[in-house]
């Protein structure tokens, strides 16, 4: 086979896709605003999205990681398509509706959430991913797109692209930085999260029409798509915005930590329950604070009414306030008792004063903070009875679960006295298992009380372990058991070794609490 000619024309290349212009560079201030500004939001919405999907999943390792996974791929994507847009089309005209689009999408979160809310409430995996996606994928995806497109603008030297990146970058983590700090230290505790997403929804879109404004005075651009559309968008945030005051709200109050609610008992008049992300967490009557409605309360009044002599007063220390229920028990069955109480949350101490019968003075102080924290700084045997019922949602935070906490609490107790703790749990019981076992590590005589169908791992229940450095007066416990609550299970001795088999002990080495009470 011979080779073609030399003088034959080789076939044209075909011409170079055209590179769209970026027009001019952002002024730097400008650009760094933008930059910083785009990036706090998307760390607003990722706080504020814990406290959306609250009262509906929960507030579990598994849904702050599900929050943190959704807002890191969210970010991951919006840049990636960011960047492929800023190649093909002109950034100028992209970035003003970047912005808008992030402030309506930002306003339709709150009634999608919360209508959604009803149907996935619950704690499986599906559920909570899916509830956690449509709080914030679609407006940090958006935000996430701007800084690539101010980058692609000011890339006009290209001496100095790694300069640009990195100050614009870093810039970027600045405002992140900055976003989480003052939102978790002031907006959180300032506002109600309605308030909070929209007025990020109305920043983010006073921002956009800005910008497009000062855009198209200094270099005029087309932006994207026809203006019926435009038009219905700019609709459809306003229709968020009011749907957002209708969408069903499950918090009467949102405190620092909770969503909750007080709610009046219909076949009780003075009866009030507390709902804390829509868990029922206590119930106190107003008329009678020896009234003891739930089953673990009323096993906390019974060791506490047996392990001293009836009537006389204690030095209690409660870690967990909640709704006062045992603390106002002490003082009507105990006068006298000085009941100090830690609860992290000041909203509930204000609620409780407010609606649930809290009337702070010689026999009740309640001081906010961490239970882990104030426990270090008490006095060594000091108080006769301690009662551990502090939960975040329905899982006991995992550093006041520990044996070096349990230890702490042995130090601050009486010889003599008596540590109840409140834990929930439900089948295979891997934790409250592993609770006893830590408990036990510490104090020389444990028992647990229980209903026999949660022992028989048939249900999740309450379930109460109570320790101590002397022999508990078992049976003074269980005959004031049978008169409060006839059906419920002591355990102790030989029966308790072997419900706690093998079972870890905890420590702040290695706590796994929530896989511990992910259910096989």
């Amino acid at each position: 086979m011979s080779s073609p000619p030399s003088d034959v024309a080789a076939p044209p290349a075909s011409p170079a896709p055209p590179v769209p212009t970026t027009g001019r560079a952002l002024p730097n201030g400008l650009a760094a605003f933008l930059v910083f500004f785009s990036s706090g939001a998307v760390l607003v919405l990722e706080t504020v999205a814990l406290r959306l999907v609250g009262p509906y999943v929960g507030v579990t390792l598994q849904v702050t990681s599900s929050v943190i996974g959704i807002a890191l791929a969210a970010i991951a994507y919006g840049a990636w398509s960011g960047g492929w847009l800023a190649d093909r089309r002109n950034p100028r005209g992209l970035l003003a509706p970047a912005l808008v689009l992030a402030g309506i999408a930002t306003a339709v979160t709150l009634p999608i959430v919360r209508y959604a809310g009803e149907v996935l409430r619950g704690g499986a995996a599906s559920g909570i991913l899916l509830l956690v996606a449509l709080a914030v994928f679609v407006p940090a995806a958006l935000l996430a797109a701007v800084t690539p497109l101010v980058v692609k603008l000011q890339l006009a030297d290209l001496r100095r692209t790694g300069q640009v990146v990195g100050r614009l970058s870093g810039i970027g983590t600045l405002g992140g930085i900055t976003a989480t700090l003052l939102t978790g230290f002031v907006l959180v505790a300032a506002l109600r999260s309605t308030v909070i997403l929209l007025a990020l929804a109305f920043a983010l879109g006073l921002v956009g029409i800005g910008l497009g404004w000062y855009l198209r005075r200094q270099e005029p651009t087309e932006l994207p798509g026809p203006a019926r559309v435009r038009a219905g968008l700019a609709v459809l945030g306003l229709v968020g915005a009011g749907l957002s005051t209708v969408a069903p709200n499950p918090c009467d109050i949102e405190t620092a930590y909770h969503c909750a609610r007080v709610t009046s008992d219909p076949a009780r008049p003075s009866g009030r329950t507390l709902l804390l992300n829509s868990a029922q967490h206590s119930y106190v009557d107003l008329a009678d604070p020896k009234h003891l409605e739930y089953a673990y309360t009323k096993w906390i009044g019974a060791v506490a009414d047996v392990a001293t002599p009836a009537g006389q007063r204690l030095d209690a220390l409660h870690l967990g306030g909640g709704g006062f229920t045992v603390p106002r028990y002490l003082t009507a069955t105990r006068p006298g008792t000085d009941n100090l109480v830690f609860e992290i949350d000041g909203g509930l101490v204000e609620l409780g004063e407010q609606e649930l019968g809290v009337r702070p003075g010689p026999e009740l102080r309640a001081v906010v903070g961490d239970a882990r924290m104030l426990v270090a700084g008490e006095p060594t045997d000091s108080r006769d009875l301690v009662v551990g019922d502090a939960f975040g949602h329905l899982v006991v935070p995992w550093h006041l679960a520990t044996r070096e906490m349990a230890a702490d609490i042995r130090r601050v107790t009486r010889p003599g006295g008596v540590y109840v703790q409140n834990v929930i749990d439900y089948p295979p019981l891997r934790f409250i298992r592993a609770e006893l076992a830590t408990v036990a590590a510490e104090f020389g005589h444990v028992a647990l009380i229980a209903p026999p169908e949660a022992l028989a791992e048939e249900q999740g229940a309450n379930f109460l372990i109570v320790g101590s450095d002397a022999p508990l007066p078992l049976e003074a416990v269980r005959a004031r058991l049978a008169e409060v609550d006839p059906t419920v299970s002591l355990l102790s001795g030989a029966a308790l070794t072997d419900f706690v088999g093998a079972a870890m002990v905890l420590t702040d080495d290695y706590a796994p609490v929530d896989q511990l009470l992910a259910t096989a």
